[in-house]
């Protein structure tokens, strides 16, 4: 009886997660009007804010409890870095052009391990001032760890302004791989980092680096096989609802293998979805079958964004400002513009490609950089403390931010820089981003 109440425990959850998300799209669709993922944010934000004012003004109500205790059973670290990231990924990849990709395969690999590291280390070292300056009870490596779980970008938001604002086809496959890509080496990293704070030990640059090329090589290694497995399986049959179900085993499988071997599990995915996304739809799937896959994965995409966002709004009510909250939050804003400003001026600098050296293309790859659940799922995964609280405090700023205002203003500096730099390139009918919300 335990074991089937904990099932039906988490059934509810899930219905109750997926209603939610259904009747605020609705209502936003229809009345507020707001872009799908920021209307989620910004009513799962409001619903948290409402019922801890109802709590506050009726005696005896406890909403803002109810809504902890759910998300504290669902444990949202746990679900998305386990479970929706691998499908977010692996979607989001299916829809990256490999050739463009290939043509600026260097400032994307540095955007996307340099880049995240150079943030890493920026927002660091200005957020210990930050601290310093507000007198704040945090030791110095929690700022480098707050820098490497905000330092990976969204691609979630991003890419699908791209797509609407018929943006060059080179640019949208850099913004694609870098988002992909930075996602697992900036939890590679912050996992390192994370690790020597817990610890208490020197950080060892040589250690370090050896973590991450185990991981990062180990994730992009067993992402390559899988891929190939899953191609060579595909190409075998022409079967689409076995089809489909392949591809689900390679996430789902290929996931858990990488996540046991403690190798990079979000990397495994992209690779994956690269490999099958442009061989296995070309070379080993009929028409039929690659429309299915194409719906199925879109609509898997669908949901899961759109829970994301809820969750990320309603992940407010574990926050419970303070004077020193408020201000470790704006200047967590400032703090991450200026450090992606730096990590994407110096990467471009260094190796300018005909994509990113084009007018208007940096002010695109910054203003663009978003942060989103991911960031959000690292810092709950924190250990309890004050430490906790304010790099909480800063997260939530940096990443509500980013969704509600850059994401908001995005398509209109697009239109801007287009009708002043960038020329207008029409796109192709499937590989132009990373799926429907991308």
């Amino acid at each position: 009886m335990h074991e089937s109440s904990s099932a039906l425990e988490a059934f509810d959850i899930a219905a109750i997660l997926v209603v939610a998300a259904a009747v605020l799209g609705y209502i936003n669709h229809h009345y507020i009007r707001l872009p799908h993922t920021i209307g989620l944010t910004v009513m799962g934000a409001l619903t948290s804010i409402g019922a801890m004012v109802v709590d506050a003004l009726i005696p005896g109500i406890t909403l803002d409890d109810w809504v902890a205790q759910l998300l504290q059973r669902m444990d949202f670290t746990d679900t998305l870095l386990q479970g929706m990231l691998s499908f977010l990924l692996f979607a989001g990849a299916l829809h990256v052009n490999l050739e463009q990709l290939r043509k600026d395969w260097l400032p994307v690999l540095l955007l996307s391990t340099f880049g995240v590291i150079i943030s890493t280390i920026v927002v660091g070292a200005l957020m210990w001032g930050v601290g310093i300056l507000l007198a704040l009870p945090i030791a110095p490596i929690w700022y480098f760890v707050f820098g490497a779980l905000i330092s990976p970008t969204d691609p979630v938001s991003v890419l699908g302004v791209l797509r609407e604002e018929n943006v060059p086809q080179s640019l949208q496959a850099a913004v694609a791989g870098e988002s992909l890509f930075n996602d697992g080496v900036g939890i590679v990293v912050f996992t390192i980092l994370l690790g020597a704070a817990l610890t208490g030990a020197d950080f060892s640059l040589s250690e370090g680096v050896r973590l991450f090329a185990l991981e990062a090589g180990g994730g992009i290694a067993i992402g390559f096989v899988i891929g190939y497995v899953g191609f060579k399986a595909l190409k075998s049959m022409d079967e689409y609802t076995l089809e489909v179900l392949i591809t689900l085993a390679i996430v789902m499988g290929g996931y858990a293998l990488a996540s046991s071997l403690h190798m990079s599990g979000p990397l495994a995915m992209a690779v994956a979805g690269l490999l099958i996304g442009n061989y296995g739809f070309e070379r080993a799937m009929s028409d039929v079958t690659r429309d299915y896959v194409h719906k199925f994965w879109e609509l898997v995409d669908e949901v899961l964004n759109s829970i994301l966002f809820l969750l990320i709004g309603l992940e407010m009510i574990a926050l419970v400002p303070g004077h020193g909250h408020i201000m470790i939050g704006l200047a967590a804003i400032v703090v991450t513009l200026i450090a992606r400003a730096i990590s994407v001026g110096a990467m471009v600098k260094t190796v300018p490609g005909v994509s990113l050296d084009a007018p208007g293309a940096v002010r695109v790859l910054w203003w663009g950089g978003l942060r989103g659940g991911i960031s959000i799922a690292l810092v709950l995964s924190l250990p309890p403390g004050e430490t906790r609280h304010l790099l909480l405090a800063a997260t939530f700023a940096a990443v509500l931010f980013s969704v509600l205002i850059q994401r908001a203003t995005l398509g209109k500096m697009i239109e801007r820089l287009q009708r002043q730099h960038m020329p207008s390139v029409e796109p192709e009918p499937e590989r132009i981003g990373m799926g429907s919300d991308y």
